[in-house]
């Protein structure tokens, strides 16, 4: 349910009657006891104690790391004092059913990423960034497309693309050095270690690859290529004047990129940045100057270079986007992020992050807590 209120009223119909402040402390208790046996599984971990918890090694495997945002409030006052923004931190694990190829499966780019209208809702929902393009403008004829557009996180699947098995969710309000170790646990649980093909998929945020370097180095790293594609577009946007030829340039830089020859973006870009100038000495360019735009597109490509062999990648039969943690994120915002709602920091949502992540994870976390969890009418109580 979107709120505790929503909570009491649905168990009011199915004829429980419970107030949702009785809710809102049963979570909080539930979430608080989850945290502990997530970090006591990380304990564990580190003092090499964490036994997998599963009977057989998957195949394939993937970590996508991704992070949302929810309104904290200082706590212990009444209304909204001190608000603001906090991330969310997100992981998804998830086994994969997929095969290795000797060819690239799919040399070309998706036909859903190049539909027009398609890539510019899926770039404005990705990137949040609407004023880096004037989509308030009208599109010529021959950019309408007229299918629906993606949301966030979710990409056409191709034959070639991986199948998503089981997943299993952690989500957390910590900062990424105390995440990492949670993450890792959570991989240790599942046997991931042990897969024979690993991924690790993440934007181009230095604390993933934080991550990455310090709990999952075997992994093959990818740069997730859902926020490449929205660089590429909205630089292609700033430096050519016509609508023709921006879709032209971004189809290019794309094409280019899919198929592994990121170098020549990269040459194209810098030639874009001496054509375009440096900003003068001391200048704050705003976020839609092509200057400010093409530089942070260079900067993306040039530090994530070496995780873009999208070929390499495929013919692996690992994927190439986060587009499973974007979706996960939008799952658990349902629950937490809304324009009047407003946590208490840490407590509050660092509670409800728990519940949410065990009830989205389809190793079946929650039902499991409940069973073992002293009181419950089902858990078998030792004989005197």
């Amino acid at each position: 349910m979107h709120s505790f209120l929503d909570a009491a009223f649905a168990l009011q119909l199915a004829g429980v009657s419970i107030s949702p402040r009785h809710i809102q402390n049963l979570i909080r208790e539930i979430g608080a006891e989850l945290a502990q046996q997530r970090d006591a599984a990380a304990a564990r971990r580190r003092r090499r104690t964490l036994p997998p918890q599963v009977a057989q090694t998957p195949d394939v495997v993937a970590v996508e790391v991704d992070g949302g945002h929810l309104r904290t409030r200082l706590p212990g006052q009444h209304g909204v004092h001190a608000p603001k923004n906090k991330e969310n931190k997100i992981a998804c694990l998830i086994t994969l059913q997929s095969v290795v190829t000797a060819h690239d499966p799919q040399p070309e780019p998706p036909p859903s990423f190049l539909r027009p209208r398609r890539v510019r809702r899926l770039v404005q929902q990705m990137a949040g960034r609407s004023s880096d393009t004037p989509h308030d403008q009208e599109e010529p004829a021959e950019a309408v497309d007229p299918e629906e557009p993606v949301a966030a996180g979710e990409v056409t699947a191709e034959r070639w693309a991986p199948r998503r098995l089981v997943r299993t969710c952690v989500a957390s309000m910590v900062n990424s050095r105390k995440f990492g170790p949670l993450v890792a646990a959570a991989a240790q649980a599942r046997d991931f270690y042990r897969a024979a093909r690993r991924a690790f998929v993440a934007d181009g945020q230095a604390y993933n690859w934080t991550i990455h370097k310090g709990y999952f180095p075997d992994f093959e790293a990818i740069a997730d290529l859902l926020h490449v594609l929205c660089y590429l577009y909205v630089a292609a946007w700033a430096v050519a004047e016509e609508e023709a030829t921006r879709w032209a340039q971004y189809v290019a830089w794309l094409r280019a990129c899919w198929q592994g020859r990121v170098a020549e973006v990269i040459a194209e870009l810098r030639r874009w940045q001496e054509r375009l100038g440096e900003a003068p000495a001391g200048a704050e360019l705003a976020a839609d100057d092509p200057r400010q735009v093409v530089r942070q597109t260079l900067v993306y490509l040039e530090n994530n270079q070496t995780r873009m062999d999208y070929p390499r990648y495929r013919r692996a039969g690992l994927p190439i986007t986060s587009s499973l943690a974007e979706s996960l994120v939008g799952e658990i915002n349902t629950r937490v992020k809304g324009r009047q709602k407003f946590w208490d920091r840490p407590e509050g949502a660092e509670a409800i992050l728990q519940v949410r992540a065990a009830l989205l994870s389809h190793n079946g976390e929650l039902t499991r807590y409940f069973a073992q969890r002293p009181g419950c009418p089902f858990r078998r109580r030792p004989t005197s």
